[in-house]
């Protein structure tokens, strides 16, 4: 009997030689290709670009950062009041910039009710940047104090970007000499004929926009005039932080407008410097004074005509800290200037 043997065969076995199979061995890996030299530089190219992008979004935000800051500087709350720094009767009053746009709060220091019917001269508080109402390096209090004992109504107001409950960015002046209208305003309103406004440093540069506007001044004394400008901000911010000028001045003047709505360039600095006023300005500057040139309050008193006009340039004198320095003949120096002016504003009236 012939016994016949029949072998399968896969199909696809005849298609691939057999590898002889070894015990306990797995097939090696196939190896992956190796990044080529222009995949590299691409993927170089890709991790620089991404870290300059990081880097000019950091620039970017960290600028738009101190525009903020300018924009709303910090501000010490206040500490005290005129009654309780001064021992003088007060009221609280509150009333809307010129421009409707912001509020203004402050505080309105009557004359003694004995004299009240016959004091029609009210001195207005025009203080400076990072300060509010009180600003007692100044010192505020003791002005009020003693324009109080000359029978001056006094009114001290916080600009917006001072107040607690009315905040407001800082403009450099457009929206300030907006707020100080309004607070001559009240104080007419108040019964005031003669107004003098006695501000320090960029609220003396305000006093000065704000005299471009209107009339109803009869005289300022400015205190370590301060004109606002992107120029001067930047060099006083870079004793702080030290800054290049580029690109650090451009973005910042380009992010200004983000924050308060206006420019550096809406300030009418070349013409604040160059305006002769009408009113008899009392100019205080210090030659050591690191944040405002006193070569610039001296071109603004040589501009002036008024017979009453005049400057005290103080040698080494520092910024707004000319009453601390000298207090004794600031006091003498100021007083004699608000009685040369009330006499010949009562001159005029007689006239």
């Amino acid at each position: 009997m012939t016994t016949t043997t029949i072998t399968t065969t896969h199909p696809m076995e005849g298609l691939s030689p057999q590898l002889p199979a070894l015990p306990g061995l797995l097939p090696a890996p196939i190896a992956p290709k190796a990044r080529t030299t222009g995949q590299r530089k691409h993927l170089l190219l890709a991790t620089i670009a991404s870290l300059l992008a990081m880097c000019m979004i950091a620039v970017i935000i960290f600028h738009g950062y101190v525009a903020w800051l300018l924009a709303y500087p910090y501000v010490a709350p206040l500490s005290s009041n005129p009654k309780d720094a001064i021992g003088v009767s007060y009221e609280d009053v509150v009333f809307p910039s010129n421009s409707g746009e912001t509020t203004v709060s402050g505080w309105y220091v009557p004359v003694e009710p004995a004299v009240a019917s016959e004091s029609v001269r009210t001195v207005v508080f025009s203080h400076g940047y990072g300060a509010n109402r009180e600003e007692d390096w100044v010192p505020m209090y003791e002005l009020t104090k003693l324009l109080h004992d000359l029978n001056y109504n006094v009114l001290l107001f916080d600009y917006g970007y001072a107040s607690e409950q009315y905040k407001a960015p800082a403009t450099g002046g457009r929206e300030e000499s907006q707020q100080l209208l309004a607070a001559i305003n009240y104080a007419k309103s108040r019964g005031a004929e003669d107004i003098v406004v006695w501000g320090f440093s960029m609220g003396a540069g305000t006093a000065l926009q704000t005299a471009l506007q209107t009339d109803e001044i009869d005289a300022m004394i400015l205190d370590s005039l301060f004109i606002p400008s992107s120029e001067a901000l930047f060099d006083n911010l870079n004793q702080f932080v030290p800054l290049p000028r580029f690109p650090s001045l451009p973005l910042i003047e380009a992010m200004i407008p983000l924050w308060t709505g206006s420019s550096f360039g809406s300030i009418p600095a070349d013409e604040v410097i160059g305006n002769a006023y009408d009113m008899p300005i009392y100019i205080i500057h210090g030659t050591n004074d690191v944040k405002a040139s006193f070569s610039t309050a001296e071109a603004i008193a040589d501009n002036q005509t008024n017979v009453l006009s005049r400057s005290w340039i103080v040698e080494d004198g520092q910024h707004e800290m000319l009453f601390r320095m000298h207090p004794r003949e600031y006091i003498q120096r100021t007083a004699l200037f608000l009685s040369q002016v009330d006499s010949e504003i009562q001159a005029e009236r007689e006239v």
